[in-house]
């Protein structure tokens, strides 16, 4: 079996992080600069080593005082840890469409393994002979596990960040 290599077509590709914000709506940020990395056996994705790279300084959320104050200490602090680092360390394959992706996150110098639900789109013939490939990946993780203690109160008490944060990635991967 032959090793193939992919990278992210990052003009198709979207990295987004979704957090309630006073409990009552949901707040999107998105990662613009990132870098993924695959090796598959042949076009399995069963068999899949995936490594992905965001780089903190590129977050986004249409506010600019909520940018910084996400890349500041408080919550990513971008000065101390520049990225954010996810890597598999398992793929479960479900059905044709559907896998478990387990992997380590490291975010801000602490690692934790998470399980990520990755719907596979399909595969077709690209550029020069290769192959292009879509997936919807879907997971969440507590911030509070990466020392992102911050939180304010409401006046009612609530919280103003949600501890859960939600990962949507539609990833389209492009063959090397």
């Amino acid at each position: 079996m032959s090793e193939i290599k992919w990278k992210e077509d990052a003009a198709h590709t979207q990295v987004q992080f979704k957090a309630k914000h006073m409990m009552i709506s949901t707040v999107v940020g998105e990662v613009k600069d990132f870098e993924v990395a695959v090796t598959t056996e042949e076009y399995d994705f069963s068999t899949a080593k995936a490594v992905f790279k965001a780089h903190v300084d590129s977050i986004e959320t249409k506010n600019k005082q909520r940018e910084a104050h996400l890349h500041s200490s408080d919550f990513f602090d971008k000065e101390n840890y520049p990225e954010i680092i996810f890597e598999s360390t398992n793929i479960q394959k479900l059905d044709d469409e559907e896998f478990t992706m387990i992997g380590n996150l490291t975010m801000r110098g602490v690692t934790k393994e998470i399980s990520l639900n990755v719907e596979f789109g399909g595969m077709v013939s690209a550029e020069e002979g290769k192959k292009r490939a879509g997936f919807e990946i879907k997971g969440k993780v507590n911030r509070k596990d990466y020392g992102m203690e911050f939180n304010a109160l409401t006046e009612a008490g609530g919280m103003v960040v949600s501890d859960t944060i939600k990962i949507a990635v539609n990833l389209e991967l492009l063959e090397e």
